[in-house]
C-alpha cells in the first residue's frame, strides 16, 4: 500500500511540475514555448485528412457545399413587405389598384407564417452552428455515416486523448488559475489604494486569465491593438460564451459588471473586487435602472478606472449573428470601444446553449474540445452623435461589430430565447400593411 502511495505521489509531482514549468509559468508572463502551435499544426493536418476521407467516402456526384444559412430556407435580405406583395399583385393578368386590399396579399402572410414555423431567423441563433464537415467530435457528427475503419480508429484515439489527457490537464490549469486569482487578488486588496496596487492588480488579473486561456488551448488572434479600450471607456462586444471574458481579459484588464452571485462564483467576485473596482449589483438593485446607470456613469467619469466590459445582447448567441443591443449601455455617456469576437467552430463549439446545458456540462464540453480558436477585432472608438438617441447609437455600434466579424445583423431581441415576441413587433407589421392599404397619413 505504501508503494502505491509513493508511485501516486511521484506521478502527481511529475504531472504538476510539467504543468507549472511548461504551461503555467510561460502563460503568466505571456511567453509561448511553441507547444500550442505544434499541437494546432498536428490537429489541422488530422482534421484535413479526416475531411478528405469523408468526402472520398461520399457519393462522387455530390460535393459538399457550404451554406450561409444553417437551415433549408433561403431568404432575400433586401426584400420588403411592399416589394413582395407588389410582386404577387403584379403576377395577375390585370393588376389592381395599389391602394386596395387584394386576396393575393394573404399568400404573403401565409408564406411568412410557414417560414417562421419551419425555420425562423431567431430561434436558430440559439442552437449550435452546423458544420460543413465532421471535426471528430462526438457532438458534431449529426450527418456522419460510417466511412472506414481507419477514420473510426482515429475518432476513438481522439476520444482517449480528449478525455484522458486534455481534460485532466485543463482541469488542473483551471483550478490553479482560479485559486491563484482568488488568493492573489485577496492579498493585493489588503494594500492601500495607490498606483502600485493598481499595477499589481492588473498584473495578477492578466496572469490568471492567461493561465485559464492556456487551459482551453486557446489560440487567439488580436487585430488592431491600437484601438484597445482605454481607461474611463466602455467596451462592448458580441456575446457567444461565458469565456468571452477570458478571451478579452487575456489581452487587457477590464472592470466587470454583473449581479452578485453565491457559491464559487460569489467567492471569486468578492475577492477580485478587493483589488479592482468591478461593479456588482444585488438582485434588488438590478431592477433599479436609474441606480445602475448612476453607478456606471460614476465609474466612467473616473478616467483612472479600468474600462467597463459589457455584452449588450444580454444573452449568448451562436456566433453566426449579432442581435439587438440593449440601449442602457449607450445611455451612460463616454466613449464606446466596439469589439468583434468570432470563433472558429471547426475546433470546438464555444456557444453556450444555457437552455440545454448547465454551466458544469458546458465547461466539460469546452475542456474536451480540441481547442478554442478565435479572432478578436478592436474597432475604432465611437461616440454618440448630435441628435442621435441611445437606440440609434446602439444599432450603429452593432452594425459595425457585425460587419467586421462577418456576422448577420439582426434587430430581434435576444430575450426571445426565453420570452414571447412583444406585441409591439406584431403591431409594427400590422401598421406597415395598413399604411399600404389606407395610406401613410390616415389615422
Amino acid at each position: 500500500m505504501e508503494d502505491l502511495w509513493k508511485v501516486t505521489f511521484h506521478v502527481l509531482s511529475v504531472w504538476l511540475t510539467l504543468v507549472v514549468g511548461l504551461i503555467m509559468l510561460p502563460a503568466m508572463f505571456g511567453i509561448s514555448l511553441g507547444i500550442t502551435e505544434v499541437y494546432m499544426k498536428i490537429l489541422m493536418k488530422t482534421l484535413e485528412w479526416a475531411t478528405l476521407r469523408i468526402q472520398r467516402g461520399r457519393n462522387e456526384k455530390h460535393s459538399i457545399k457550404a451554406s450561409v444559412s444553417n437551415g433549408i430556407i433561403q431568404r432575400d435580405g433586401d426584400s420588403s413587405m411592399e416589394k413582395e406583395i407588389a410582386e404577387l399583385r403584379g403576377s395577375r393578368s390585370k393588376p389592381p389598384a395599389s391602394g386596395d386590399f387584394q386576396m393575393s396579399d394573404v399568400f404573403y402572410f401565409n408564406r411568412k407564417g410557414i417560414e417562421s414555423i419551419v425555420e425562423d431567423e431567431v430561434t436558430q441563433r440559439f442552437t449550435s452552428e452546423e458544420l460543413v464537415s465532421w471535426n471528430l467530435l462526438t457532438r458534431t457528427n449529426n450527418n456522419f455515416q460510417y466511412i472506414s475503419l481507419r477514420l473510426t480508429i482515429i475518432w476513438v484515439v481522439g476520444v482517449l486523448i480528449r478525455y484522458c489527457v486534455l481534460l485532466p490537464l485543463r482541469v488542473t490549469l483551471a483550478v490553479i488559475g482560479i485559486s491563484w486569482l482568488v488568493i492573489s487578488t485577496s492579498l493585493v486588496g489588503l494594500l492601500p489604494n495607490s498606483s502600485v496596487k493598481n499595477w499589481l492588480s492588473e498584473l495578477v488579473h492578466l496572469m490568471c486569465y492567461r493561465i485559464c486561456a492556456r487551459g482551453l488551448s486557446a489560440t487567439i488572434n488580436y487585430h488592431n491593438k491600437e484601438n484597445r479600450p482605454k481607461k474611463g471607456g466602455i467596451c462592448v462586444a458580441n456575446h457567444t460564451s461565458p469565456i468571452d471574458v477570458v478571451i478579452l481579459a487575456n489581452d487587457g484588464c477590464y472592470a466587470m459588471v454583473g449581479q452578485v452571485h453565491g457559491g464559487l462564483l460569489g467567492i471569486i467576485q468578492r475577492s477580485i473586487v478587493k483589488a479592482c473596482p468591478h461593479v456588482w449589483f444585488e438582485r434588488s438593485e438590478m431592477k433599479d435602472r436609474h441606480l445602475v446607470t448612476k453607478r456606471l456613469r460614476d465609474h466612467v467619469a473616473d478616467k483612472s478606472k479600468l474600462p467597463i466590459l459589457i455584452f449588450p445582447e444580454g444573452t449568448c448567441i451562436n456566433n453566426t449573428s449579432v442581435m439587438m443591443f440593449k440601449k442602457g449601455s449607450f445611455e451612460i455617456g463616454g466613449t464606446i470601444y466596439p469589439v468583434a469576437i468570432k470563433y472558429d467552430p471547426q475546433f470546438g463549439d464555444a456557444f453556450w446553449n444555457s437552455g440545454k446545458y448547465s454551466m458544469v456540462s458546458y465547461l466539460v464540453r469546452m475542456m474536451t474540445s480540441w481547442a478554442i480558436v478565435c479572432n478578436v477585432w478592436y474597432l475604432p472608438p465611437m461616440t454618440r452623435q448630435e441628435g442621435e438617441d441611445a437606440v440609434q447609437f446602439a444599432n450603429r455600434v452593432k452594425a459595425v461589430i457585425a460587419r467586421q466579424g462577418g456576422l448577420v445583423d439582426l434587430s430581434w431581441d435576444g430575450g426571445l430565447k426565453r420570452a414571447k415576441v412583444k406585441e409591439t413587433f406584431k403591431e409594427q407589421q400590422q401598421k406597415m400593411y395598413s399604411n399600404m392599404i389606407v395610406g401613410e397619413d390616415s389615422s
